[in-house]
Formats: C-alpha cells, structure tokens, sequence
C-alpha cells in the first residue's frame, strides 16, 4: 500500500505523515509506526530518496530509476514552499575537477537552491 502511493504521487515529495494519510484511505488498520517502519526498509534497499530540507521534515520520493547515480537537484520556494525538480546534472564538470585536483571520488551531492517560484514572483 506505501509503494502504491508513492507510485501515484511519484512527482511530490511527501512526508511519513502525509504517506500515512494517504494509505489509511484505502487502508484503515495500518499504523503510523508501520509507515515509518516500512519507509525505513524502503530507504534502506533504495527504492526511496530521503529529501531533507531542513525544515524538521523528511520528504521522500521513488527512485523510478535504477541507473541514476546522482540525485537531482531541487529548487525550493521560500515563500509556498513548492519543490521543483532540476532533472539535469548541472554539477559534473565540477566533480570532475574536483575528483582530478583531491583525488577525491564523488559518489554522490545534494544539491537544494532556495528562492522565489515563478508564482509567487508575480
């Protein structure tokens, strides 16, 4: 039931609470700490990404696929707190100097931008 929302909402990135509410439509026995606890394996094996904004609040998203290495970036609005999307890895050039100068190996970056959506600018 947890994957099967996050399937529907595969475009939003909700939290324990909301998956919760969601779930408890179409299936009201199942528990707070269930979700948590099914979230937590879900993490675990990969099928989720884990988005925190710093907000007290961890959001999460399906990983629809397997091939990506990265996480996208996100661009978070200040003001409706809207979380959009950049599909694009805008950071590979930078990794590769970085790798080439600290022989470093980058597995993986975070990346959240903060602003005003196109909405509230007007």
């Amino acid at each position: 039931a947890v994957i099967d929302i996050l399937l529907k909402h595969n475009t939003e990135h909700l939290s324990s609470e909301q998956i919760y509410d969601l779930v408890r439509v179409n299936c009201p026995e199942i528990g707070l700490a269930t979700v948590y606890r099914t979230m937590q394996l879900l993490d675990e094996i990969g099928v989720i990404s884990k988005l925190n904004l710093d907000d007290g609040c961890i959001r999460y998203e399906i990983s629809l696929n397997k091939n990506e290495c990265h996480n996208h970036h996100h661009l978070i609005c200040k003001n409706c707190s809207k979380i959009i999307e950049v599909q694009e890895d805008l950071l590979e050039s930078i990794e590769n100097k970085i790798q080439e100068i600290y022989k470093f190996d980058i597995i993986d970056h975070d990346v959240k931008f903060y602003g005003l959506c196109e909405d509230c600018k007007k």
